[in-house]
C-alpha cells in the first residue's frame, strides 16, 4: 500500500511546490510586534477580494503540513510562499471563473480518472508503480481504504481530489483556448518557405556609435511625445527605492593570530585526549560523523594520518581550521547489495517469524511483496540496490559491518523494523568513523563590536543626512528597488528583515542596524512609487537613446545609397562583409549578430543582386544584397502545419494564465508581514 508520507511528498510536487521549509520563527509573535492585535490586516488583493493575514497564514500552514518537512533556508521559504500565493490566486480568481464558465467536475469524470480510464498527472504522480512506471489502481484503492480510519490520510485524500478537480478544469480551459487557435494557409506557406530556404550574400553597416551624438538634439517635448505614444511599455508594479550601506565585518590580523593560537592549543589537547568522543562533544565546534568512510573517500593527507591512527591537523582549509581523529574502526565491505522488508515497529512478533522462515529458505522477494509496507521496494521484491557501506549509519552500520553474502539481519530503527538480505558483499576493507573539530575563520567579538559601534554612529548621523554620513564613515551607499512581491533586497543575501522594514517605512526613515550574513547594514527609504506607469523622468535617458537612434537612422539612410553594395560601402566609409545561412527563423546572423530586423528583411527578399533599402537595426543601419537562395525542400506542407499549430498552442498555453492573473489586478502586500 502506498505510504501516507509518499503521497504527502508527491502531492507537494503536484502543487508545483518545491517544499522543504517552514515560516520564519517569529511569525506567531508577529501580530503583537506589528501592532495589530485583535485585527486581521490585509496582505493582498485578488480579483477585488481582500486576502487577510489569517487566510494567508492558514493556507501556508496547510501546504506546509502536506509536505511534512520543516524550515531549511530563505530560498525554499520564498518558493513555498510563492506556492501559497499561487494557490490563493487559484481559489479567488481562477476557480470562480471556471465555475462561471460551467467547467464542472462530474462523478463520472472522477471515476474515469481514478480508474485510470483517463490519464491524470495528479494521480500518476502520487500512485505510479515505480517498478513498471504505470498508474497503479490498486494503490489508490488501498490508500482510500486506509483513509477511512486515518484522519490524516482522509485529509490528504480530500486535498488530492481538490487538486484533481483543478487539474481537470485547467485541462478543459486550455482545450477551449487552444480550440480557438488556427494556422491559415498563408501562414503555412510562409512557414514552409522560411523553414526550407536559406540565403547568402553581402552586407554593409554604419553603426550608430560611429556618429557623434552632438550632431543631434533631443528635446524634452520629443521625449514626452515618445513616452505618450509608447506608454504601455512603461507599465510597472508598485515599488520602493532604498539606499543602504554595508559595514563589512572581517577578521583583523590580531583576530587571525589569536584564532591560530587557540586552534593549536585545542589541537594539542585533542591529540592527547584519551576519550575522543567526550572531548569532541564538549567542544562547541566538534562533530561526530554518523557514517564510516574508507581511504578512498578521504583526501590523501587525511587518509595518510587517519588510517594510521594519527591526528589529522590542525590545518587551514577553505577558510576553516580543521582537525580530526578516528573514533571507531570496522572491517566492512566497500559495497553491499541489499533487499529489505519494512514493517511497522509494532510488528515485532511478525518480524521475528519472517526472519525465521527467511533464514529457513523462504523466497525473500515473494515475502517482501506480501508483507513489506514500503510500496516502492515491495513491488520489486524488496530491491534496494547496491550501496556503499558509507551510506549506512547507526544500527544499520553495526549490523551490516560483519554481514556476508546471503546473511539476513534485523534492524530496529525509528518507527520501523527492517529485515535486510545481503545478496552481494565486496571484499572487506578498513573503514573509520571520524570525530572532527572545525573553527571557521571569523572576526572576533571585539572586532564585531567595533564594526557595530561604527554602524551605530553612522545611524545617528544618517538621520541628519544619509549621503553625508556615508561620506564621513567612508562607506559607499548602494541603491536597490523592491518591487511588489519581492521578499529580499536583490544583491543582498539574507536580507528578508531589510525588505520587511522597507515595506513599513516612510520616505526618509533610517533603519535600525541589520545583521546580514557576517556584516551590518543600515538603510534609508528614498522613494515610494505606486503609480501604474513608470514616470517619464525615470525613463527619459533610455527614451533619449531611442530617439537619438531614430534621428541617426534618418540621417544615415540618405547617405547609404549606390548602384552596388560596394558603392554604398564607399559612401559611408565602411567595409563590405559576407553572410550565409540567413533564415527567417534565425535569431542570430554571423557578423551582424542579434539583428532581427535585418534577418527578417534578408529572409523576405527574393530578388538576387538587388541593393536593399536601408534597414534600421539595433546597432546600426544596414544595407544588403542576396546573392544565393538555397531551397532544402525538407519541410512538407503538412509537417509545417503541424509544427506551426503546435507552436501556437504552446504559446497560448504558456501565456493564458499570465493574462488571467493580469486581469485579476492582483495586489501583493505580503512583504510587510511575511
Amino acid at each position: 500500500m502506498i505510504s501516507l508520507n509518499t503521497l504527502r511528498t508527491k502531492f507537494g510536487v503536484i502543487l508545483s511546490v518545491v517544499i522543504g521549509v517552514a515560516l520564519l520563527a517569529f511569525i506567531l509573535s508577529l501580530k503583537t510586534e506589528m501592532g495589530f492585535t485583535g485585527q486581521d490586516p490585509k496582505v493582498g488583493e485578488i480579483a477585488g477580494e481582500k486576502i487577510n493575514y489569517s487566510e494567508y497564514y492558514n493556507e501556508y500552514e496547510q501546504i506546509k503540513a502536506q509536505s511534512g518537512i520543516q524550515e531549511t533556508d530563505e530560498q525554499q521559504s520564498a518558493m513555498l510562499a510563492n506556492a501559497v500565493w499561487q494557490s490563493l490566486i487559484a481559489k479567488h480568481a481562477i476557480e470562480p471563473a471556471f465555475e462561471q464558465m460551467g467547467l464542472t467536475f462530474t462523478d463520472a469524470e472522477r471515476i474515469a480518472l481514478l480508474s485510470g480510464e483517463q490519464f491524470s498527472q495528479t494521480l500518476y504522480s502520487a500512485f505510479a508503480n515505480p517498478a513498471t512506471g504505470e498508474y497503479d489502481v490498486t494503490a489508490v484503492s488501498q490508500f482510500l481504504a486506509a483513509s477511512e480510519s486515518n484522519p490524516e490520510a482522509a485529509a490528504a485524500w480530500a486535498q488530492l481530489i481538490e487538486q484533481l478537480q483543478l487539474e481537470s478544469s485547467m485541462q478543459k480551459y486550455y482545450g477551449l483556448v487552444k480550440g480557438g487557435v488556427y494556422v491559415n494557409a498563408l501562414e503555412v506557406a510562409q512557414g514552409q518557405k522560411a523553414q526550407n530556404e536559406t540565403r547568402s550574400g553581402k552586407w554593409v553597416v554604419k553603426r550608430y556609435a560611429d556618429v557623434a551624438d552632438s550632431l543631434f538634439e533631443v528635446s524634452s517635448s520629443e521625449i514626452k511625445a515618445y513616452y505618450a505614444a509608447h506608454k504601455n511599455a512603461y507599465k510597472q508594479l508598485p515599488n520602493r527605492q532604498l539606499s543602504y550601506v554595508v559595514f563589512e565585518v572581517t577578521p583583523t590580523e590580531e583576530d587571525l593570530a589569536a584564532l591560530e593560537q587557540e586552534v593549536m592549543q585545542v589541537g594539542e589537547a585533542f591529540a592527547a585526549a584519551e576519550d575522543v568522543k567526550a572531548f569532541t562533544r564538549e567542544n562547541r565546534n566538534g562533530s561526530i560523523a554518523d557514517a564510516y568512510v574508507n581511504a578512498a573517500q578521504l583526501t590523501a593527507e587525511e587518509a595518510a594520518a587517519l588510517m594510521a591512527g594519527k591526528t589529522y591537523g590542525p590545518v587551514l582549509k577553505n577558510n576553516e581550521w580543521t582537525m580530526a581523529r578516528v573514533l571507531d574502526t570496522k572491517m566492512a565491505a566497500d559495497s553491499l547489495g541489499i533487499r529489505h522488508i519494512v514493517l511497522p515497529y509494532t510488528e515485532m512478533e511478525l518480524a521475528d517469524s519472517l526472519l525465521t522462515v527467511l533464514k529457513g529458505g523462504a523466497d525473500f522477494a515473494e515475502t517482501a511483496a506480501q508483507y513489506s509496507v514500503f510500496t516502492q521496494t515491495a513491488q520489486v521484491g524488496g530491491e534496494v540496490g547496491v550501496m556503499p557501506f558509507a551510506a549506512f549509519t547507526g544500527e544499520f552500520a553495526e549490523q551490516l559491518a560483519t554481514a556476508k553474502k546471503g546473511d539476513i539481519v534485523k534492524v530496529v530503527s525509528g518507527d520501523a523494523i527492517q529485515l535486510m538480505q545481503v545478496y552481494r558483499a565486496d571484499k572487506p576493507t578498513k573503514h573509520i568513523r571520524v570525530a572532527s573539530i572545525t573553527y571557521p575563520v571569523l572576526a572576533s567579538s571585539a572586532t564585531r563590536r567595533t564594526a557595530h559601534s561604527t554602524a551605530g554612529t553612522f545611524t545617528v548621523n544618517a538621520k541628519e543626512g544619509f549621503s553625508e554620513a556615508a561620506a564621513t564613515a567612508a562607506v559607499t551607499p548602494r541603491v536597490a528597488t523592491l518591487v511588489q512581491g519581492d521578499r529580499t533586497v536583490r544583491g543582498l543575501l539574507d536580507s528578508r528583515e531589510v525588505a520587511r522594514w522597507a515595506y513599513g517605512a516612510k520616505v526618509g526613515d533610517v533603519s535600525e542596524i541589520f545583521t546580514v550574513g557576517d556584516d551590518y547594514v543600515v538603510a534609508t527609504l528614498t522613494a515610494i512609487d505606486n503609480e501604474e506607469y513608470t514616470p517619464v523622468e525615470k525613463v527619459a535617458s533610455q527614451i533619449r537613446v531611442q530617439i537619438m537612434r531614430d534621428k541617426k537612422f534618418e540621417s544615415l539612410q540618405g547617405q547609404m545609397t549606390g548602384a552596388s553594395i560596394e558603392e554604398v560601402a564607399q559612401a559611408v566609409n565602411a567595409e563590405v562583409n559576407e553572410y550565409e545561412g540567413a533564415a527567417f527563423g534565425a535569431y542570430y546572423l554571423q557578423g551582424p549578430g542579434l539583428e532581427p530586423q535585418l534577418i527578417g528583411a534578408i529572409a523576405s527578399t527574393n530578388d538576387k543582386g538587388v541593393v536593399s533599402t536601408p534597414v534600421k537595426g539595433l546597432n546600426g543601419v544596414y544595407v544588403f544584397t542576396v546573392e544565393e537562395i538555397a531551397d532544402a525542400a525538407t519541410q512538407s506542407e503538412e509537417a509545417e502545419r503541424v509544427r506551426a499549430q503546435a507552436i501556437q498552442e504552446a504559446t497560448v498555453t504558456q501565456s493564458v494564465m499570465q493574462a488571467v492573473q493580469e486581469m485579476a489586478e492582483i495586489k501583493d502586500e505580503r512583504g510587510l508581514y511575511f
